[in-house]
């Protein structure tokens, strides 16, 4: 437990210089987070980016990482979605308000509705995007969850704020477990806990690249790749 506190401190320490390392390395570069993907049809093993061979990923049951940040990802195409630099008819990054056609309160809009899109689904396709550092990493990386993980994140973040704590003051452990759905289609769903807390000194060692994260994730081009995938 204390090597992974001492990871977590040289993290941190690193990431407050993360601007720098946005201007000098990627100048004229794809400055997009690394992805860990669900597996389809019920798997239990994520996805990781291999950092030796970007075309052979590797595989495991759980890790542990901060969620530095998180947000809704909402995207309706009127039209067939047929690749990243097609936007979609409308979007929301908070779940509450929709930009674009039709727009307006989310909660309220009938393509948000169960019933509107195909098989009972909504048309309008509901995600969470969370952004990651993992404890041996000082990078982050993008997780996004789909809607039949969602309830989880909701349920683990009210476990934390009952006990003072908010999802980016303790290290979290993700791991996934198998589902059936009402057609009896398998999927995995995303299972979060509570490791450890952060000490002060990786609460405050965070506290930059956590801000700059915020503005970084911002009007990215991939994500609504991101929220038409199934």
């Amino acid at each position: 437990m204390n090597e992974n506190k001492e990871l977590m401190i040289k993290n941190s320490e690193y990431m407050a210089n993360l601007s720098d390392d946005f201007s000098s390395e990627l100048v004229g570069l794809d400055s997009g987070f690394d992805r860990i993907k669900i597996p389809a049809g019920g798997g239990l093993n994520f996805e990781i980016p291999n950092l030796e061979n970007s075309d052979e990923p590797t595989f495991t049951k759980e890790f542990s990482a901060v969620i530095l940040h998180h947000h809704p990802l909402f995207a309706y195409y009127e039209n067939k979605y047929t690749g990243s630099n097609n936007p979609p008819d409308c979007c929301s990054f908070d779940g509450i308000n929709g930009t674009g056609i039709p727009g307006g309160k989310c909660r309220f809009c009938k393509l948000n509705a169960f019933g509107s899109g195909e098989n009972g689904s909504k048309a309008c396709k509901n995600k969470h995007r969370l952004y990651l550092l993992r404890e041996n990493e000082i990078f982050p990386v993008v997780l996004v969850l789909p809607a039949s993980s969602i309830q989880e994140l909701s349920k683990y973040i009210r476990r934390l704020l009952s006990t003072g704590k908010k999802s980016d003051s303790v290290v979290t452990k993700l791991s996934l477990k198998k589902a059936v759905n009402k057609t009896g289609i398998a999927f995995s769903r995303v299972h979060f806990s509570a490791v450890r807390d952060l000490n002060q000194s990786e609460k405050d060692g965070l506290g930059t690249i956590i801000e700059q994260i915020k503005a970084l994730a911002e009007n990215k081009a991939d994500v609504f790749e991101e929220a038409t995938e199934v």
